[in-house]
């Protein structure tokens, strides 16, 4: 006679009427196997347990691959939304001076940044009116000035579009917002040939917004949109 205790009647009809109950549940799955193993015995190898193991963890891998990639598709589509928004309100504009002021206001809180600043470079000084009234938003810099901050200082050909960190923010660029600013694109501007380049600067309080690991295929479409808006303006 088996000493085994005897499974209670109802619970196995239940699983006698359902199996996919137990098949379904991992747990359980798990229990069953490590109890056949520990009757089998230290000396015996269930080659057929190693390689579910095998195939459960090669699943759980698969499976974290497919959310990563979900989650990347669905940030992709939202960005692309977010520049795509940007850019309809930027062309809104019909005067340089709403386009300007549209930057730092609907334009910056749909891209979702706290500080927007345009640059040009210009051999004449900052006293235009224009300037002055708009000078949250924009300024002026002597030739050279650009290139030099998008550097550091530290020469080279500066990329069309830098993110970055920031531990000191410009005054000169951000004014009294610099102490905050903890990350920024800086979006470098052509205006065709034979005129000073621009820039557009994006601050942000998340010190994670901008970064250099992260992809710039948006930014520069959305530069390249910027650049010839400014083109009609400055034409």
């Amino acid at each position: 006679m088996s000493s085994s205790p005897k499974i209670d009647d109802s619970l196995r009809e239940a699983i006698i009427s359902r199996p996919d109950v137990i098949l379904d549940d991992s747990d359980v799955m798990q229990a069953l196997i490590a109890a056949n193993e520990k009757a089998m015995g230290g000396n015996i190898v269930d080659l057929r347990s190693i390689a579910m193991e095998r195939l459960e963890s090669r699943l759980d891998r698969l499976e974290d691959t497919h959310r990563s990639v979900i989650a990347a598709a669905y940030e992709n589509l939202a960005g692309t939304n977010q520049i795509h928004r940007a850019i309809l309100r930027m062309l809104d504009a019909v005067e340089f001076e709403t386009f300007l002021r549209d930057l730092g206001g609907e334009v910056a809180d749909i891209m979702r940044v706290d500080a927007v600043k345009l640059v040009l470079e210009s051999v004449q000084n900052d006293s235009n009116p224009t300037v002055q009234r708009l000078g949250e938003v924009l300024s002026v810099a002597e030739p050279g000035f650009i290139d030099d901050y998008i550097t550091k200082g530290r020469g080279g050909a500066p990329r069309q579009v830098t993110l970055r960190g920031l531990q000191d923010a410009s005054e000169v660029i951000y004014g009294g917002k610099a102490e905050w600013i903890r990350s920024e694109a800086c979006l470098k501007l052509d205006f065709g040939t034979g005129r000073l380049p621009g820039l557009l600067v994006l601050g942000a309080e998340d010190p994670h917004l901008f970064g250099p690991q992260q992809g710039t295929d948006l930014l520069t479409f959305f530069t390249g949109v910027f650049e010839r808006t400014m083109r009609r303006w400055l034409s």
